[in-house]
């Protein structure tokens, strides 16, 4: 009897590594699931970026001291001050004095006729009123510091007239003129649009305000924002009004600068000058002010 033969197996278990390879669809497929894994992870630290300036964009609200500036009240202007009061030791040797005192007071004026024309001379040039040399304000002596008018500068970067309308507005700057004949002050504002004119005293308007004294672009742009109003400007320089809360913005970035740059112990009596820059806000809309310069009262003191 014949043995069966075995089977050959080798074709049972032979492979086909064709079917192994990578073909162009999973190629395709892993480039495109590996860009998108990559612009979620370029969009999720976008978003992350975003919130942390977001969270940081809130500065520090900085405590300031009220900045006390000597003013002389009503007094009249001029290059000394105006007398003090006597004091009450004053007041009694004013007084009429007794009789003996009176001979006695007369015996010396007579042997000291010289002295007493020299001090009837000094009383007279003592006694002629030479104003007061503090600037217009409250009464009072002030603080030893650079008040805010002379020692803020601010600029505006703008590329047209408009842009510079629409900066002033965002902050409700008015842009004003008074002197000449009329004794009350011409205001515009609403610039970037329709100018809108108003009329105020002087007395009733207690805000921060700059003059336009430098010639150039932007000085032109605030004639011609007063002109168009009607405001009939003839020598008056363009005056700009800052609200209180846009004054507190420039407070706060004025601190917070010497706070970084000077010392973490805020003096204002310090600082001599302060430069702000007007830009486009670095989150969400509108525009801030960013302190771009600040010099010191005491330049060798670090």
């Amino acid at each position: 009897m014949n043995k069966a033969s075995k089977p050959n197996t080798a074709s049972v278990f032979e492979i086909d590594e064709s079917s192994m390879r990578a073909n162009s669809v999973d190629r395709v497929s892993s480039l495109l699931t590996s860009l998108l894994v990559l612009v979620g992870l370029a969009v999720a630290m976008l978003g992350l970026l975003f919130f942390l300036r977001m969270a940081s964009s809130h500065a520090e609200v900085i405590q300031l001291e009220p900045e006390r500036i000597s003013g002389r009240g009503d007094n009249a202007p001029g290059f000394e001050r105006d007398f003090d009061p006597p004091t009450p030791d004053e007041v009694e040797q004013l007084n009429e004095p007794a009789m003996e005192s009176t001979l006695q007071m007369v015996s010396e004026a007579i042997n000291n006729i010289s002295d007493v024309m020299e001090s009837l001379e000094s009383a007279n040039s003592s006694a002629n009123g030479r104003g007061d040399n503090r600037q217009a304000g409250p009464e009072g002596e002030g603080d030893d510091l650079v008040p805010r008018h002379e020692r803020w500068d601010l600029k505006f970067q703008a590329r047209d007239k408009r842009g510079y309308a629409i900066q002033l507005d965002f902050f409700k700057i008015e842009i004003g003129a008074y002197g000449g004949t009329s004794p009350n002050v011409d205001y515009v504002s609403n610039l970037a649009s329709q100018p809108v004119k108003r009329t105020g005293s002087p007395k009733a308007d207690k805000r921060l305000y700059f003059l336009s004294i430098t010639e150039g672009v932007l000085k032109q742009y605030d004639k011609q924002f007063l002109q168009s109003a009607g405001v009939n400007l003839g020598s008056r320089p363009p005056i700009k009004f800052i609200p209180p809360e846009t004054e507190e913005l420039l407070a706060q970035a004025e601190a917070r600068y010497f706070k970084e740059k000077r010392s973490p112990n805020i003096r204002i009596a310090e600082i001599a000058k302060t430069v702000f820059e007007c830009r486009p806000a670095a989150v969400g809309k509108g525009f801030e002010f960013v302190v771009v310069d600040q010099r010191y009262r005491n330049a060798g003191k670090k």
